[in-house]
């Protein structure tokens, strides 16, 4: 790992932010609210949604919810992104001393993935109210557009019977957040599972 990993990172965090805004930006200026697009015939859809809540449309409580929500996520991506700058200061700092990077750059990446996705829908909800003229600062609704009703249930089936396999609408950033996190957790547990003993 070299030096210039801390750069290399908020290179990647920043592309990763710079799509999810455009994407985010053209389905809201070129679509109506609840239109979509099929892409991939019936599985999978450009959706046009906004949601006021968390992660894949899910709802978190009203007005001082929302609130919560905004300054927790910005919390959330301060801590991440200070904790990602130790690393990449820790791996500098065995490197000079001629030392193996006691971080792996795969741990960086999936941090690096999470702290992007996470600061994307910061994005909506700081000031996306504002530029459409819609809510205050800190509660402008998150974009969403990733649709995929794979399929729905047989009706008979206890409980899922007539309800879509995968309902959530989501958007980039979601995406970022979850593949860091299952990325961390599927290739990256040995680091965290020695940084607990």
């Amino acid at each position: 790992m070299k030096r210039s990993t801390g750069r290399k990172l908020v290179i990647l965090g920043v592309i990763l932010v710079v799509i999810d805004q455009v994407i985010k930006v053209l389905v809201k200026t070129n679509m109506g609210l609840g239109e979509h697009i099929d892409v991939a015939g019936n599985w999978f859809k450009i959706l046009f949604v906004e949601n006021e809540g968390m992660a894949f449309g899910w709802a978190f409580g009203g007005k001082v919810g929302k609130l919560l929500l905004s300054l927790f996520r910005i919390c959330l991506c301060g801590v991440l992104i200070w904790w990602i700058r130790g690393m990449c200061r820790k791996n500098a700092a065995a490197l000079k001393d001629g030392d193996a990077a006691p971080i792996p750059t795969g741990v960086l990446v999936g941090l690096t993935l999470i702290t992007a996705g996470a600061f994307g829908n910061i994005v909506d909800s700081l000031f996306y109210g504002i530029i459409w003229d819609y809510a205050p600062f800190l509660f402008g609704k998150v974009v969403d557009m990733f649709y995929f009703p794979l399929w729905t249930w047989p009706d008979w089936l206890p409980l899922l019977g007539g309800h879509i396999f995968f309902e959530p609408v989501f958007n980039f950033a979601d995406s970022c957040v979850t593949v860091g996190a299952f990325y961390l957790i599927l290739f990256q547990w040995k680091f965290f599972a020695k940084s607990d003993k």
